[in-house]
């Protein structure tokens, strides 16, 4: 589950990472009144007005600005909150910002410059550990790093059976060349920041920048938090932080039935049970000829009710042409998935698109004739095979 800048800087705070300060704002009027109280908190006369949506990218897309004064405030605001905000991770059509966060001017001048770092922590599935990867070239896309100075990369695996040990700590410090107070300042960062990535159950912690100030404070600038959604349930706290604005609504909704979905921008809707053959099935829709309109997982129990909710959310797709269904009879019987399918068809009523029912497993046979016998607009199969000449065959009359 994805969080917010704010809501990942509120969690950072929260374990003795020092951040960059603000306040959230839905209007232009509420960003002026946390402008003001920002002042009288921190001192500072220039403030940074940041789109809160769940994408990367938003100082090129526009979504970040300064301003100098309260009516710079008030109007870059009003500028922001409202806009569609496009970024190279929200794709063309964008996001909508429906807050911003106004945030204290950390880059004011001192006895030294403020130097950006890139920080992260995320699990390496290879090694079976996790991992902090480092780099000084802060502010910057870690994949345009990575692809022309992968040099500039220092990776860390921590052991979990010990955690992080204080000198790998120090070797980041060092690897980003810093000395005195704030090499001092960057291992405490470093520590406090793995604590709140492990106590939170997170999936990956990524801070880009991390700010040396001219003042040799070391501090969070953004902050940018995944948190493991099978953890939540450890966690109430962090489950509330969760803005269903922020996410897809056909996603949205199959969360409600638990239906795992994920939509895709093809022409052959999918239904399957199990992650395994769901992704055998999309690599099938592909060799047919066509391409997979989601990826939807309706678990091992499927039955008519999660079937019509399946159903329901492909259809809401203009885009699909077709619907593939491919079961295993295993946990469920096939003769019930293909009554439920009948069920679900009738109480949807039209459907204006062939779907294609593939049954192997437990009475695969008698679920194929249930399918032929229904006379709806509904064809059977029982080899993969068979299913992906279907599949063909419909697209090419479509």
């Amino acid at each position: 589950m994805n969080i917010h800048e704010y809501q990942a800087k509120d969690i950072l705070k929260r374990y003795g990472v020092r951040i960059q300060e603000g306040i959230v704002a839905e209007t232009a009027e509420e960003a002026v009144t946390a402008a003001k109280r920002l002042t009288e908190e921190t001192g500072t006369g220039w403030h940074v007005i940041k789109a809160q949506i769940h994408a990367g990218g938003r100082g090129k897309g526009g979504g970040v600005k300064l301003a100098k004064n309260l009516e710079q405030v008030k109007e870059l605001a009003g500028q922001i909150i409202g806009m569609q905000l496009v970024t190279h991770q929200t794709g063309p059509e964008g996001k909508k910002v429906n807050k911003v966060l106004v945030a204290q001017d950390v880059y004011y001048p001192g006895d030294s410059e403020p130097k950006e770092y890139y920080l992260s922590i995320l699990l390496d599935r290879a090694k079976g550990q996790n991992v902090i990867m480092a780099s000084t070239e802060g502010g910057m896309d870690i994949e345009e790093v990575a692809e022309h100075t992968p040099d500039k990369i220092f990776k860390e695996w921590i052991d979990p059976a010990v955690g992080l040990q204080g000198f790998q700590a120090r070797k980041i410090a060092f690897a980003f060349g810093l000395e005195g107070e704030a090499f001092k300042e960057m291992v405490k960062f470093v520590t406090n920041l793995y604590k709140a990535y492990l106590d939170t159950d997170a999936s990956m912690f990524e801070i880009n920048p991390v700010l040396k100030t001219s003042d040799n404070k070391i501090l969070a600038v953004d902050g940018k938090v995944d948190l493991d959604d099978n953890a939540l349930f450890r966690h109430k706290d962090l489950a509330d932080l969760r803005d269903l604005a922020e996410e897809d609504p056909l996603e949205v909704e199959a969360s409600k039935s638990n239906l795992n979905y994920v939509k895709l921008d093809g022409n052959v809707g999918c239904m399957v049970n199990g992650a395994g053959l769901a992704m055998a099935t999309m690599d099938i829709i592909k060799l047919s000829g066509g391409e997979p309109a989601n990826f939807l997982d309706v678990g091992g129990g499927a039955n008519a009710q999660t079937v019509e909710a399946g159903f329901r959310l492909i259809l809401q797709d203009p885009n699909v042409k077709a619907i593939l269904i491919n079961i295993f009879g295993g946990i469920v019987r096939c003769d019930r998935v293909a009554n439920g399918v009948v069920e679900a068809y009738k109480n949807i009523g039209t459907i204006n698109v062939p779907i294609i029912v593939r049954l192997q497993g437990t009475n695969a046979e008698e679920g194929a004739r249930i399918i032929d016998e229904s006379g709806l607009k509904v064809f059977s199969a029982v080899a993969l095979k068979e299913a992906a000449q279907k599949v063909k065959d419909v697209l090419a009359t479509a």
